[in-house]
């Protein structure tokens, strides 16, 4: 859970910092990509917890 908001904090800072810098707009792109890249491991995690759950 740490390195999930970990990175949701790297990816807004150079979400900001390609926004507020003028020529820095790949640091927005890259933002971006940290972010979806962010989600995608999460809902991986979070879908091989729900298989390991023994049935009552």
């Amino acid at each position: 859970m740490a390195l999930f908001l970990f990175l949701i904090i790297i990816a807004i800072g150079l979400g900001i910092a390609g926004v507020a810098v003028k020529g820095l707009f790949y640091l927005l792109i890259i933002g971006i990509i940290v972010f979806l890249a962010d989600l995608v491991l999460y809902g991986l995690r979070l879908g091989r917890r729900r298989g390991n759950r023994p049935a009552r």
